[in-house]
């Protein structure tokens, strides 16, 4: 078989594979097999394209090839840092890609009692307080997250900034995108918001019991 026979062939498979690649797609439900399949997709075509030296196409796959395969691996790391963050101090530094910086000046006011929420905010820096509750949160801490899972999607306190610091913030619609890519970061982070909500309570009880400690006994009826 001559070499324009064979391109002529490769070109015919290569066709026929993108067709095939096309109907697949509308049977995948979430990313990550459809990242797999793309770059399977992308080895063939870059394979098909090489006899009839179509370097249009082994270039534009190529470039396509490394995308998957760099969104493949941003996914998959995304899942397994959120499988550790469950099992371990419930940290949400896996979603500090998916975040943007926001800088607060000592007294502003990022988010007030019963507005709407639409994001969740990790301290990076600075002090920051729940008003309504006088909790402090740490560098580390994220808020806002309980929102998200509310049927109402309000604040249930106010957030100020006692101290100029730095947070990142990510919008609810970010981290639904991410859930209908991968359901299962959607397992992982609905396990990981309530163990945080637990912890809350926890908390909150914990400060209770030493107010309540700390509280003066009532004093004696004097006797008549």
């Amino acid at each position: 078989m001559d070499t324009s026979n064979l391109a002529q062939h490769a070109g015919t498979a290569g066709a026929v594979f993108a067709s095939i690649f096309v109907i697949a797609t509308t049977t995948m439900r979430t990313m990550i097999p459809l990242r797999v399949l793309g770059i399977f997709t992308n080895l063939v075509l870059i394979a098909t394209a090489i006899p009839s030296r179509n370097y249009l196409i082994i270039v534009v796959q190529a470039l396509v090839l490394v995308l998957n395969s760099y969104r493949l691996h941003q996914m998959l790391q995304l899942v397994r840092d959120v499988k550790k963050s469950v099992q371990g101090d419930l940290s949400m530094d896996w979603l500090k890609p998916f975040m943007t910086e926001r800088q607060c000046a000592a007294g502003e006011v990022l988010f007030y009692k019963d507005e709407k929420a639409e994001d969740m905010l990790y301290i990076v820096s600075g002090r920051f307080k729940l008003v309504e509750s006088g909790i402090e949160l740490p560098v580390g801490a994220i808020v806002g997250e309980l929102g998200m899972l509310s049927p109402s999607n309000m604040r249930t306190q106010t957030l100020e900034c006692v101290e100029a610091g730095l947070i990142l913030s990510v919008s609810y619609s970010k981290v639904e995108e991410l859930y209908v890519q991968n359901p299962e970061f959607g397992f992982y982070f609905l396990r990981l918001a309530s163990a945080r909500l637990f912890e809350n309570i926890a908390k909150l009880e914990e400060r209770l019991a030493q107010q309540t400690a700390a509280a003066p006994a009532p004093a004696a009826p004097k006797p008549a």
